[in-house]
């Protein structure tokens, strides 16, 4: 039990092993229970879960156009509803104009308490500099984790799926166009697993009573 259960402690041990059947001492426990040296650490998938209300995700997305030039899509995400609180488009992305994003994204005193982005060279030491000016405080992921970043990744993926794969970009002003369509479909209609079925901007229920289904 110890060794699968490292967070348990002697009492928990008691209490499980009681519904089992078997009434041991806790002094028992004690004596045979083998001892973490280091307190156990949360799971990755635990920590988001406890800061989801706090936490904000950024990547950037890759795009080509009908020239073949190449196209940075910033995505700024809001865990909690899955809000994507900022984008925008550039050709030559750069940490003073990443971090003038940030700036754009959360104006005043409406800054996130934790940032987490990946170990990508764009955000520099201006960018870092940027965001504790700011009272943010950056959450890095592990080399070559993407999962790691899984609700920001999702969201590109569902940007290629939903969007980007119907489309032919022309320049970067045709690009900005086309996203700002689709997250308004994203916040206010499409569907998420993640929010029990329901948008990020919550969407009523629209039975068929209320006119015809299209």
């Amino acid at each position: 039990m110890c060794a699968v259960n490292v967070g348990w402690g002697s009492p928990r041990i008691v209490g499980e092993l009681r519904k089992l059947g078997i009434d041991v001492a806790k002094s028992t426990v004690e004596k045979y229970r083998v001892r973490s040296r280091k307190a156990p650490s949360p799971t990755w998938k635990v920590f988001l879960k406890n800061h989801v209300r706090d936490l904000v995700s950024i990547d950037f997305l890759v795009v080509p156009t009908v020239r073949f030039k190449i196209l940075f899509i910033l995505v700024v995400l809001a865990h909690h509803r899955r809000r994507v609180v900022h984008f925008n488009v550039t050709e030559h992305p750069t940490a003073q104009w990443t971090g003038h994003q940030i700036i754009e994204a959360f104006p005043w005193d409406t800054a996130p308490k934790n940032l987490l982005r990946d170990r990508d060279a764009i955000y520099g030491s201006q960018f870092q500099r940027r965001v504790k000016s700011m009272g943010i405080e950056k959450v890095l992921t592990a080399p070559r984790s993407p999962w790691q970043n899984a609700f920001v990744e999702r969201l590109n993926g569902s940007i290629r799926r939903d969007c980007l794969d119907h489309v032919i970009v022309l320049n970067e002003r045709h690009l900005k166009r086309i996203l700002t369509r689709y997250f308004d479909y994203y916040h206010c209609w499409r569907t998420h697993l993640s929010l029990e079925m329901d948008s990020p901007e919550s969407r009523s229920v629209q039975p068929p009573a209320l006119g015809k289904v299209v």
